[in-house]
């Protein structure tokens, strides 16, 4: 039995270029053309592969979310103090987010695209919040079980706010060409924690 062509292209590096584009343009804005050209195959191989646009574009955003999350996971849950890699955190999204050209979090540019009814990626977004929203949970109840919070606070509550102000933050350094509003927002958020 014949086992068909050797696919002449890597599936995981023509993912990582659909979720560029994606990143770039949104969901509705990446054209197929725009897609097939930067991903390096044709529309056959990729509908043999990922599927319709809306099939690769999930696929796509589950491999950033899935990269995103186990990176920011691994800064803050690194060994030492649970609220300073939180405060290492922030400084190193204020610093991406600041700099002239930044493309924000790929997330949060799509979730513009979409609303609560669309039945295919609505969830799949709330997932990855969700997933987030934890993350922050887990490293704001780290800090205050080493004492460097107060105990007494909401740890979901503050988790809540870590996942609004970082996201506000990647959504407005879209736009913004200058690191004073990252700066600011940094300094306030980590003022806020220590005074919850």
């Amino acid at each position: 039995m014949s086992r068909g062509p050797n696919k002449k292209f890597e599936p995981e590096v023509a993912l990582g270029k659909a979720m560029e584009v994606f990143w770039l343009r949104g969901y509705e804005a990446a054209s197929l053309t725009e897609l097939l050209q930067n991903m390096g195959i044709s529309r056959k191989s990729m509908y043999d592969t990922f599927g319709n646009k809306q099939s690769l574009f999930l696929k796509a955003l589950e491999q950033y979310a899935q990269t995103r999350l186990r990176s920011i996971r691994e800064q803050l849950l690194a060994s030492g103090s649970a609220l300073n890699n939180i405060e290492q955190l922030l400084k190193s999204m204020q610093k991406t987010h600041g700099k002239p050209g930044s493309t924000g979090c790929m997330l949060g540019t799509c979730t513009a695209d979409f609303n609560t009814s669309d039945v295919e990626i609505a969830p799949v977004l709330r997932s990855y919040y969700n997933r987030l929203e934890n993350i922050y949970y887990e490293a704001i109840s780290q800090a205050q079980t080493e004492g460097e919070l107060n105990p007494q606070a909401s740890p979901r509550d503050l988790a809540r706010m870590l996942l609004c102000t970082t996201q506000g933050m990647a959504l407005v350094g879209r736009v913004l060409d200058s690191e004073t509003i990252p700066q600011s927002v940094v300094k306030m958020t980590i003022e806020a924690l220590k005074k919850s």
